[in-house]
């Protein structure tokens, strides 16, 4: 069986490895194997950032809603079950935008869902 050289794979692979490292502290930015661990992790905090950035921003949301709802003299749970009952389908994220920047389209959303 012929013999395999991996030397042009090998340099490839730690070459985007350190690509990846470049602006971290010390060694980590320059010595493979330390780069190596450090993507890792960094690639690890990524992912896991983006399922919690999801989270905070729905959290957030729900908190602009309730202070505008309560501003109108409801609280949050009753205006999700009004809409709901009411058959008005507006995400969280457009109810949010309407409580900050259009609290008269909001008080016509909540009087609406408070029939």
């Amino acid at each position: 069986m012929a013999r395999v050289k991996t030397a042009v794979i090998t340099r490839k692979k730690h070459k985007k490895v350190l690509k990846m490292a470049k602006g971290y502290y010390g060694a980590k930015s320059t010595r493979f194997r330390m780069a190596k661990q450090a993507v890792m992790k960094s690639l690890q905090y990524a992912y896991v950032g983006r399922k919690l950035k999801k989270r905070d921003f729905r959290k957030l949301w729900i908190s602009r809603i309730n202070a505008g709802a309560r501003a109108n003299g409801v609280n949050y749970s009753t205006l999700i079950n009004g809409m709901k009952k009411a058959n008005i389908n507006i995400n969280r994220k457009m109810l949010a935008e309407m409580a900050v920047n259009d609290p008269a389209g909001f008080a016509q959303v909540v009087a609406a869902a408070t029939k």
